[in-house]
């Protein structure tokens, strides 16, 4: 198939729009169900992206959640603690495939923003990852594979017209992009770095400690980053990205965005909030929104008379600003890497309230003694990589 025809391009008033590989050769991929729109593409193909790299610098299984040609969620296969399995909503499904558990931690991290997601999976799709991704919401997914089980499984979705991408894995694209914004072309070479542990070798910090868990978080993160609309920081632990913070102008917002979706990440573990008492039957949706507004700083939204008889068994107690506080400072271990350097310290002083000890940027800034040094007040082992990583 050279070219396939898409119903409308971003938005429905943009036509004709259509898919074709350049350089006249077939297109990549197969849709097995579904029509795909050209947002699903623009996800799927930099989803891909994102756990082809990840697969191959952890040999891993990896999936990725996309929203939005940004990721939502990221991560690798690890075994699910029961905790993990209950903020994931998948206590009830048993031990999942290695894939499986990828997509649940992926799609786990920000549940809010992977509503309507779009995944991409690293490996053949199997029938524990099928299994959660029918109850989820989403738009689609890419994968270089399905078993037959699976592809069943996701053809029922969406009264038969979920969208179902095969691509295949040994295809490699042409060295050198192009891109048109207001009929001009623009010409650049394929960012091909590779992210490995070797680049985290330049410790610049007067702690040089990075255990191999924290290497492959930064990682993941740096990763992640390089398929993230920039400005951009990613915080991740225990295998996964837990808090993306995207397409801000300014980095310390970036910085405080994705902190405070890693620390939602983090106070979903709570038991306060893992014992939130719903009623029976509530929606997946309502529960995490729920969840979301409880935690924050609108809570009142769901504790008010009237609308938490519609949630909740019984009313709640607050989640105070002192308890939530206690919780997250016995948070440790949590790494952040950003796309390019910190030109102030006030991105590590909130960084560290998220519970950051390791961190992964390119340096370079006129202010990186001071960088520096708000690290070492905190005992925060940093790395310079050399290497920006912005994406649009």
């Amino acid at each position: 198939m050279k070219d396939l025809e898409l119903k409308y391009g971003c938005n429905p008033n943009q036509k004709p729009s259509r898919i074709f590989v350049s350089d006249g050769r077939d297109l990549p991929i197969i849709v097995r169900n579904g029509r795909p729109g050209y947002i699903n593409f623009m996800d799927a193909l930099n989803g891909w992206q994102l756990v082809r790299d990840l697969k191959k610098a952890t040999g891993l299984p990896s999936a990725t959640s996309f929203k939005h040609v940004s990721p939502a969620g990221a991560a690798v296969a690890a075994p699910l603690s029961d905790v993990m399995k209950k903020i994931y909503f998948v206590d009830d499904m048993g031990d999942l495939s290695p894939l499986a558990s990828a997509y649940a931690r992926a799609r786990g991290a920000d549940r809010m923003s992977s509503f309507g997601d779009f995944i991409s999976l690293s490996d053949t799709c199997d029938a524990d990852t099928a299994r959660i991704i029918k109850r989820e919401v989403s738009d689609g997914v890419i994968a270089p594979g399905y078993t037959d089980e699976a592809l069943a499984i996701l053809k029922e979705k969406k009264n038969g017209n979920y969208t179902v991408i095969e691509i295949d894995p040994d295809y490699v694209p042409e060295p050198l992009e192009h891109k048109d914004v207001f009929g001009i072309t623009f010409e650049q070479g394929r960012n091909e770095l590779e992210i490995n542990n070797d680049i985290l070798a330049n410790v610049v910090t007067k702690n040089k400690d990075i255990p191999d868990e924290a290497k492959r978080d930064l990682v993941i993160s740096l990763i992640t980053l390089k398929y993230t609309q920039s400005n951009s920081v990613c915080y991740a632990k225990d295998g996964q990205a837990i808090g993306v913070g995207a397409g801000q102008q300014s980095r310390v917002h970036c910085v405080r965005l994705a902190g405070n979706k890693a620390d939602n990440w983090l106070l979903r573990q709570c038991p306060k909030v893992l014992e939130l008492p719903f009623v029976d039957g509530i929606r997946r949706a309502d529960r995490d929104n729920a969840i979301d507004v409880y935690i924050g700083n609108e809570y009142m939204d769901v504790l008010r008379d009237g609308a938490w008889q519609k949630l909740f068994k019984v009313r709640p107690d607050v989640f105070t600003e002192e308890e939530k506080r206690a919780w997250l400072d016995r948070q440790d271990g949590v790494s952040l890497g950003s796309d390019a350097f910190f030109p102030f310290s006030d991105n590590i002083e909130r960084a560290k309230k998220s519970g950051v000890k390791y961190i992964a940027e390119p340096g370079g800034s006129v202010r990186d003694d001071a960088v520096i040094d708000c690290c070492d007040q905190y005992g925060m082992a940093m790395a310079f990589t050399g290497i920006r990583l912005f994406h649009h």
